[in-house]
């Protein structure tokens, strides 16, 4: 058994010195293919990681309604808030102050997991007068982060859309889809689902800064590649960009192609309310001498301020710069034939769920 050293002071006003294991728990999580060896980190080396803490939710409501008009979907779930991934730039970190949470390290530490999202979808898919739309899944946090391994709550979820026949999408970062393939693939097969991987930059170092438990940028292209040969439609998003940062789109979307994916999109860097200091404070620590020309350019983007939350220009920025990125998208999705067909999926093959145990009369 390997030997843990603890400061004194870490142990005052507690009873006990270290998070031992239970008598029912295992050593170690199982193995897991995420591009970066994880798995062969030392033990000395996780122990002195921030843990994740999951706290479980009892959601009254599963499916989200959606009116942005700069949103391609109108329905949205989220089997989780916050997300281990701890992509620094995430607009979704400032969900985690209305639970009283810090945006920054609790947002990717502490989780709450919605543990009825299965039957309380259900009851919301078998409602009289339920109208099928697509369902967009993971969009404010990954759907695949690390503690779905364990809690298996996107499964469940992707299981109902197996049985009821009901439209939806995907996007992630993690290698983790790849387990539901089983599933994910006959729907695709029937016109069912869509998947798109998120591929900010292929440098290594920079999207372990930027995403430090994402998986790499060489095993999302992977992922990509798996999803093609399954026969399921995938796209690659390539959000955010970020000036003087992700300098690579051309290259990402020519690995992306390569790989499969046959759809692409992008948006500028978004960073509304304590994303902003947050990340400033990582661009000092990673990269202090370009923090000013980066939020420089960011605020040419934005009309002179940090973030600016019109939906006519949140998603792309405006002015010169703007459209010097649009055009560098433009050009390579006509170079490379992107988009060249819209994945329309068929959302009137729909079949209400059965409930408490009796059969659907559908």
């Amino acid at each position: 058994m390997t030997q843990t050293r603890i400061p004194l002071q870490a142990i005052k006003g507690r009873g006990a010195a270290d998070r031992m294991p239970h008598r029912f728990s295992s050593d170690s999580r199982a193995a897991f293919d995420d591009g970066w060896d994880t798995l062969q980190i030392e033990a000395a080396e996780r122990h002195d990681a921030p843990p994740t803490e999951v706290t479980w939710e009892d959601a009254k409501s599963i499916v989200t309604s959606n009116e942005s008009p700069d949103v391609y979907f109108e329905r949205s779930i989220n089997p989780y808030r916050g997300c281990e991934h701890g992509c620094v730039y995430c607009y979704a970190r400032p969900t985690h102050s209305y639970l009283n949470l810090s945006p920054g390290l609790d947002f990717e530490t502490k989780i709450i997991a919605k543990r009825n999202i299965g039957p309380l979808l259900r009851g919301e898919l078998a409602r009289r007068g339920y109208q099928p739309k697509l369902i967009a899944i993971g969009t404010a946090t990954d759907c695949y982060q690390p503690v779905e391994r364990e809690l298996r709550l996107t499964r469940s979820v992707i299981e109902l859309m197996h049985e009821t026949n009901h439209a939806f999408s995907l996007v992630t970062k993690s290698s983790g889809v790849e387990r539901d393939l089983d599933l994910i693939a006959p729907m695709a097969a029937k016109h069912l689902a869509a998947v798109y991987v998120t591929i900010t930059t292929l440098d290594p170092v920079l999207a372990r800064r930027l995403e430090p438990r994402a998986a790499a940028p060489h095993r999302r292209l992977r992922v990509l590649r798996t999803l093609a040969e399954h026969g399921v439609p995938c796209g690659v998003s390539l959000a955010p960009q970020i000036p003087f940062l992700t300098e690579d789109m051309e290259q990402v979307m020519e690995a992306a192609w390569e790989a499969g994916a046959r759809s692409a999109f992008y948006h500028m860097l978004r960073l509304p309310w304590e994303v902003a200091p947050l990340f400033r404070q990582w661009l000092e620590l990673h990269y202090p001498q370009r923090a000013a020309r980066v939020m420089g350019r960011v605020r040419d983007l934005r009309g002179g301020k940090d973030y600016d939350s019109d939906f006519a220009t949140r998603m792309k920025g405006s002015g010169i710069w703007a459209e010097l990125f649009a055009q560098r998208f433009r050009k390579t999705v006509e170079r490379l034939g992107f988009n060249q067909v819209r994945v329309e999926l068929d959302e009137t093959q729909f079949r209400p769920p059965a409930m408490h145990g009796q059969g659907s009369l559908f």
